[in-house]
């Protein structure tokens, strides 16, 4: 099922979420129907915020080329437990922030432990694109925003134009 993605501002993106507790058949339908929203957008990742859910919960998908298998993975209370002295800079976009980039900084690889579907532990070490991507979706579990990272008029300007973008959506156009 196609969830609707919240739009910036909207304060349940700037909640921090809760912790998965119990890995339910409801929280692994909502991590499919995550995944099924993300592919659909087209995006790379999504976090439960962004769908209204204030869980601990990312998918992701960083595989771009059309012939190689896709990748989805679904994390559930993902956590950095090492990230790379070095860093990397990407032209970052939102699901909730549409049609807005800017290039953000961050470390160039991390490792994450996370539970997946089944429960179970799992531990990777992400670079690049990936990298990147697992950051963004872990801060939004914090109530962040690659916004946030931005200076003060680029951020509220960005914000302005969302809002805008809400009203006419509203009316809508």
């Amino acid at each position: 099922m196609i969830l609707p993605i919240l739009i910036h501002p909207d304060p349940r993106l700037k909640k921090l979420c809760d912790p998965v507790g119990q890995i339910t058949d409801d929280l692994r339908r909502l991590a499919d129907d995550m995944l099924q929203t993300m592919y659909e957008a087209p995006g790379i990742g999504l976090a439960a915020p962004q769908v209204g859910v204030t869980k601990r919960l990312i998918v992701m998908d960083c595989v771009k080329a059309a012939d190689a298998a896709p990748r989805p993975m679904v994390l559930f209370n993902p956590e950095i437990t090492w990230s790379s002295e070095d860093t990397s800079t990407y032209e970052e976009g939102c699901l909730s922030i549409p049609d807005q980039y800017a290039d953000v900084q961050r470390p160039a690889s991390v490792t994450v432990r996370w539970l997946d579907r089944e429960g179970q532990a799992q531990e990777e070490t992400f670079t690049d694109l990936w990298a990147t991507c697992v950051q963004h979706e872990i801060d939004h579990l914090n109530g962040k925003l690659f916004i946030d990272y931005l200076g003060p008029m680029k951020r509220s300007m960005i914000t302005r134009k969302m809002e805008k973008l809400k009203r006419e959506r509203a009316r809508g156009h």
